[in-house]
């Protein structure tokens, strides 16, 4: 069913006609030729991407024949998106008839340590002022007990401590130990491209994972371990990449085009009337592409920050 699915899409994209005026502005889509130029300054700027020529009977005629696709491997993948109980789903609603788009985010360490904390205070705020006084003084009498007992000890301990003790332990300090590499943490890692829809004239993300321990590809359903429940089989399906073979993890990007021009505007409205230029936009892409993906930790190192709200 993938494979018949793909070569109708490939049909249908190869059928379509080109862009060739900019509409980054206007609409968040890109001409092949922008999308080319977006990728040099990716490249420039996150050296672990780089530009694929691929196979040259797969090539597209309306890109360069060395800038086919962009690549990044061995990008490292930690953890497991249900593992996560700290994900946070805001749900938005475009207004239009395309559907309804979800932007994840995960809370950071302060504001869970915070959560923690106040969770903490309410819980446990249960005790009175005279209470607080009492054992205080009481904690005083304790603590100068205790640290008078401790300093006795401290000298009875130190008999403890004889030569033949302190040559067994040098001795078990440079025996060689049977290692295992258990300190080692073994993680997935994933290959992720962006290759050119040109029938939805945007980028597209192709991701295939390999396994922590064997370093074999990962099945579909271990794949979608790593996609946000609410795309997995939805929005991120599995199809044929159209240059490197075998069945990929993909973001589909029917609504690419309608999340970017938000968040494009958003930008404009937030820098200058001008808004960002078209080489920012794969850092953008990116940028929303993490909130399907949280735990794949791939490059865009550009600071974006820009709400896809309307």
């Amino acid at each position: 069913m993938p494979s018949l699915l793909s070569n109708l899409k490939s049909a249908r994209e190869y059928l379509s006609p080109t862009l060739k005026t900019s509409a980054f502005l206007t609409r968040g889509v890109l001409t092949p030729s922008e999308f080319v130029a977006a990728g040099d300054e990716l490249v420039y700027k996150c050296p672990t991407w780089s530009w694929e020529s691929g196979d040259p009977d797969k090539r597209k005629k309306h890109l360069p024949d060395d800038k086919q696709y962009l690549v990044t491997r061995g990008v490292p993948c930690k953890v497991r998106v249900g593992s996560l109980e700290n994900v946070v789903a805001d749900l938005e609603n475009d207004g239009d008839d395309d559907g309804e788009w979800l932007v994840s985010r995960i809370l950071s360490d302060e504001e869970l340590k915070r959560r923690e904390d106040q969770a903490l205070l309410d819980d446990f705020d249960l005790l009175e002022d005279e209470v607080h006084g009492k054992l205080k003084i009481e904690g005083v009498e304790d603590s100068n007990k205790d640290h008078q007992q401790q300093e006795e000890d401290e000298y009875a301990d130190m008999a403890d401590f004889e030569d033949d003790n302190v040559m067994q332990d040098e001795a078990a300090a440079i025996a060689p130990h049977n290692s295992t590499n258990s300190n080692i943490v073994k993680v997935r890692t994933y290959d992720l491209s962006i290759t050119y829809d040109k029938y939805y004239q945007t980028p597209r993300i192709y991701l295939m994972g390999y396994s922590d321990d064997t370093g074999s590809p990962l099945t579909g359903e271990e794949m979608m371990q790593d996609v946000i429940k609410d795309y997995a089989n939805k929005t991120v399906t599995m199809e044929h990449h159209p240059h490197v073979s075998g069945i990929h993890a993909s973001i589909h990007p029917c609504q690419h085009g309608a999340v970017m021009k938000t968040i494009v505007k958003n930008l404009q409205s937030a820098e200058s009337e001008e808004g960002p230029s078209v080489e920012m936009y794969l850092f953008i892409f990116l940028k929303f592409v993490s909130s399907m993906i949280p735990t794949i930790n791939y490059d865009f190192t550009m600071d974006v920050s820009a709400s896809t709200k309307k």
